[in-house]
């Protein structure tokens, strides 16, 4: 491809159900020039994350859709390639929302500057970035954990997953992953330092997670939904919190919710009986002061060796729609990135 071409990956169809391939399209297009004020931006890695399957359907949702014909959104770390702006100059590394394209312009505004010296710029889409961000401030925030109590994740090997875990037992909590075979199981329980792990893969995992909680659950930080919340649901204890991230079992689904069964009056129950407090987030209820908390502490917590990531790196943007539909298909494992440059 001519250095003159910009490869970009833009929304050729609405998924229905889950996402095909054909739902996506490459583009070339030339390579933007900046005007004043401007800097071009060579993306280096995208990030890949479920959320990005709300985005590409007209379900009502916290934000517009992607239009048919549009980049699909995404987080980036990239280099400054050209600067024509006062504070930034070429060779920067930077985090942005470039999208999946090779190229992008932007104005310098919403763009926070990376050192390589101090973590490899990639942990700023992952264990330093939005998907840390989330588990910290959702834990904290809303699950409020005290030592001595347990909290349970699901997707426990994944971005955002892996840090609850972690993050709760720096706190002085018992942690139990939930993960989905015996690789990202025993990595939870050897690598992380869980305090156990149950995988929802097993026929009786129900009952295997009642006994890795023999006191019950008092916060479970929700990532999947489904037959999870299934098993969790009868363990929550009196007044336990339950910060709802993800559904991601569910994210197939169309506008109106798949076939399987109607959990809501049990779940409505359960809530009233034993005084449950369930809570929806998005990363961005969170304040800017809560993030800058979130860099000092998660920056001193790796530094120290108590907080630990793993990453799934996809090679070439080409990539990035086969390795987005096995995302939400449970085939990473570690944060997902695409890795467009070396």
């Amino acid at each position: 491809m001519s250095e003159t071409q910009n490869l970009r990956v833009v929304l050729a169809s609405r998924p229905i159900g889950r996402p095909k391939t054909s739902d996506f399209r490459f583009e070339h297009a030339p390579i933007p020039q900046p005007g004043d004020g401007q800097l071009l931006l060579e993306t280096q890695y995208l990030s890949l994350d479920p959320y990005m399957r709300w985005r590409i359907s007209d379900a009502k949702s916290y934000a517009p859709p992607i239009g048919i014909g549009e980049v699909i959104v995404g987080g980036t770390v990239a280099r400054v390639k050209t600067s024509r702006h006062p504070d930034w100059r070429e060779g920067d590394i930077v985090l942005a929302e470039s999208g999946w394209q090779q190229y992008a312009l932007s104005d310098g505004s919403n763009l926070r500057r990376l050192d390589p010296a101090i973590a490899p710029p990639s942990t700023a889409l992952g264990v330093l970035g939005m998907p840390g961000f989330t588990a910290y401030g959702g834990l904290l925030e809303i699950g409020q954990p005290k030592p001595g109590e347990t909290v349970v994740v699901a997707a426990a090997s994944g971005a955002v997953g892996s840090v609850v875990g972690q993050i709760a037992r720096i706190k002085g909590a018992r942690a139990v992953g939930i993960a989905g075979g015996p690789e990202k199981c025993a990595f939870v329980k050897n690598e992380l330092g869980f305090d156990a792990v149950v995988d929802h893969q097993a026929p009786d995992f129900a009952q295997k997670l009642a006994e890795a909680c023999p006191d019950g659950i008092d916060v479970y930080f929700e990532n999947v939904s489904g037959h999870v919340w299934d098993a969790v649901l009868p363990l929550l204890n009196d007044f336990a919190r339950v910060p709802v991230c993800g559904l991601i079992a569910n994210y197939n689904d169309g506008p109106e919710g798949g076939n399987g069964p109607d959990r809501l009056p049990r779940t409505m129950r359960e809530i009233l009986a034993r005084s449950i407090t369930l809570r929806g987030f998005l990363v961005y209820n969170f304040t800017a002061a809560r993030h800058d908390e979130f860099q000092r502490e998660a920056a001193g917590w790796i530094n120290e060796g108590k907080l630990l990531w793993r990453e799934d790196v996809v090679e070439g943007l080409e990539r990035a729609p086969e390795a987005f539909i096995g995302l939400l298909e449970g085939r990473n494992f570690g944060k997902l990135v695409v890795r467009l440059a070396k």
